[in-house]
């Protein structure tokens, strides 16, 4: 997988179009001039958050004789679940009912920004190969910028297009990551077989 590819990867399940009525909805009762401060230091934790499960990630694997394809299965299967929550949002949305007041890490660092899926994507790739930390790095950081202009250019994005173009974008991104998450899952067997002794 070369760096621009994780990139997007990692892009696609950051999600940032279809968290943008959410966040819309969580930063409104704020006054304007601590929005875009909130929005930044949620990112921001976010961020930290989704490196540190990079870089440790593998230690963990470690301690819980974890092997690497189990992870991958198990990234696969969670990707999958994520993608069709995209496809087919419920009425309550991708996380339920929301607490009310300025939010602080939850929900919108955890787990609108660095989710479960996120956090399993991003120990994927540091634990599949750990010598090039500096490319999965840089494809995080690439892929937490492009979702931080587009959460902060939210208000301007929801006006241009619209609710229904938000809500096919997301749902065609919903469908790159069902796609995505497939090939994790068939590479997860393909190994597991490859490395079960007599087969």
């Amino acid at each position: 997988m070369t760096t621009l590819s994780a990139a997007l990867l990692l892009f696609l399940i950051l999600d940032p179009l279809g968290n943008i009525p959410v966040f819309l909805g969580l930063l409104k009762p704020l006054p304007a001039h601590r929005r875009r401060l909130v929005l930044a230091r949620e990112l921001l934790i976010a961020l930290v958050v989704l490196l540190g499960f990079m870089w440790g990630g593998k230690y963990v694997l470690e301690a819980m004789h974890l092997r690497q394809e189990s992870v991958s299965i198990a990234g696969g299967i969670v990707l999958f679940l994520i993608g069709l929550k995209m496809i087919f949002p419920s009425s309550e949305g991708m996380f339920g009912d929301l607490p009310d007041g300025e939010p602080f890490i939850v929900p919108m660092a955890i787990p609108l920004v660095a989710g479960p899926s996120g956090m399993a994507a991003v120990m994927l790739l540091g634990s599949q190969d750990p010598a090039r930390m500096g490319d999965w790095t840089l494809a995080l950081v690439l892929a937490w910028l492009a979702t931080a202009v587009l959460l902060f250019s939210a208000t301007f994005l929801y006006k241009v297009l619209g609710m229904r173009v938000l809500v096919a974008v997301e749902r065609l991104m919903g469908m790159l990551l069902v796609a995505i998450s497939v090939q994790m899952l068939l590479d997860g067997v393909a190994t597991y077989f490859r490395a079960a002794p007599g087969l």
